[in-house]
């Protein structure tokens, strides 16, 4: 199609410098998985990062060539003439670290003792995924990103990038995101995390070398993650109260559309990630909190920034409603930042960043349009 990217290639870079986190543990060395998508310029000023969100990784856009249904996860909004458009821009995807699809991670061989990393794979934050990427960069020879974007969990990191490289980042564009989790979120997430570190098959997070898997904490997981993303609304037209025989059955079995759907998702997660990854997803998400060392004040947080900034929201969100939207613009207003805000009417929840919504599309393509002026 024209519109596509076409046939893509993941490529792997190999650093053997060793990487600190936040925790203090030592990487010694690490493998990011990573695609890219258009050409770098000669000023190589034109380039952008794509932040996964939770279960995302460094397939972004295209198909692989000896599989053409996998399609990036985000191809709806990546392509030429795509709002992120690779006829203007040199678009990046990566894998983070602690990821499970090519990068280093829990269930990567530890060359020290020849086993999977499992549960002594380090805890890792936003903060440690940012600095990762920033040695990506330096391999890739871009100096400065003409915009870095994510959305949800990938909206946190693109925060993180004009606190942490404040000067390698012209604009950050953070989509469906917080500039910190609600208590609510967090107690979702713990939720999630206990139904798999209390499957009987997780052994303590080396089931590697048990042979098992914790489907079923990590399909439980998935079921409750899924729904925090859909909004009332949308189950409601696509499910309402359907029985999936026609009739009450008196038991405790998928009765409703609504309970195969979510045993579905669960399953069909549970077959492709890892639940350690599940894990320290999550928990990256509970720590990410830019104004922690500032005493809790956003606006002395964000006083290092230096980016201009698109943050977009959407009405059905309750996960990351927009009210944690606008907690982002106030500081980065306080701090005399441009800042644009867009608040989209959308019936589809958090995954609505996800859908090709005429109007989001819009707001992002017309950003980005004068993001390539000053590439140009």
């Amino acid at each position: 199609m024209s519109d596509s990217v076409g046939i893509v290639t993941a490529q792997c870079a190999r650093f053997d410098t060793p990487l600190t986190f936040s925790s203090g543990a030592v990487l010694p060395r690490y493998e990011l998985m990573y695609e890219t998508y258009g050409e770098l310029n000669a000023a190589r000023s034109n380039a952008i990062l794509i932040c996964h969100a939770l279960s995302g990784h460094h397939h972004v856009a295209g198909v692989y060539a000896d599989d053409e249904k996998n399609v990036g996860w985000w191809d709806n909004m990546v392509g030429p003439g795509k709002p992120i458009d690779t006829n203007k821009f040199f678009v990046v995807g990566l894998n983070n670290l602690g990821g499970c699809h090519g990068s280093t991670g829990p269930s990567s061989i530890d060359q020290a003792t020849g086993q999977p990393y499992g549960s002594s794979f380090p805890m890792v934050t936003v903060e440690d995924w940012v600095a990762s990427q920033a040695r990506l960069a330096d391999l890739l020879g871009i100096k400065r990103f003409a915009a870095v974007i994510g959305g949800s969990l990938g909206g946190m990191q693109a925060l993180q990038w004009s606190l942490a490289y404040p000067e390698r980042v012209a604009n950050v564009l953070a989509i469906a995101s917080a500039p910190r989790l609600t208590a609510q979120n967090i107690a979702f997430n713990d939720v999630a995390r206990n139904a798999i570190l209390t499957d009987p098959d997780f052994h303590g997070g080396n089931y590697y070398q048990h042979g098992v898997v914790p489907t079923r904490g990590l399909r439980l997981a998935r079921m409750l993650g899924h729904i925090t993303y859909l909004s009332d609304d949308v189950m409601a037209d696509k499910f309402g109260r359907e029985l999936r025989d026609g009739k009450y059955n008196y038991g405790y079995d998928v009765e409703f559309q609504i309970e195969s759907y979510l045993r579905y998702q669960g399953d069909k997660f549970a077959a492709y990630f890892d639940a350690n990854t599940y894990l320290l997803m999550t928990k990256a998400l509970d720590y990410f909190d830019p104004a922690h060392l500032s005493g809790g004040d956003l606006n002395k947080a964000f006083a290092r920034a230096q980016a201009d900034f698109l943050v977009v929201s959407f009405t059905t969100d309750w996960r990351f409603s927009p009210q944690r939207s606008r907690e982002i613009v106030q500081p980065l207003l306080h701090n005399r930042r441009n800042v644009s805000y867009a608040e989209i009417t959308s019936a589809h929840g958090h995954d609505s960043f996800l859908m090709p919504h005429p109007h989001y599309f819009d707001v992002v393509r017309a950003y980005l349009n004068n993001v390539a002026k000053e590439c140009a």
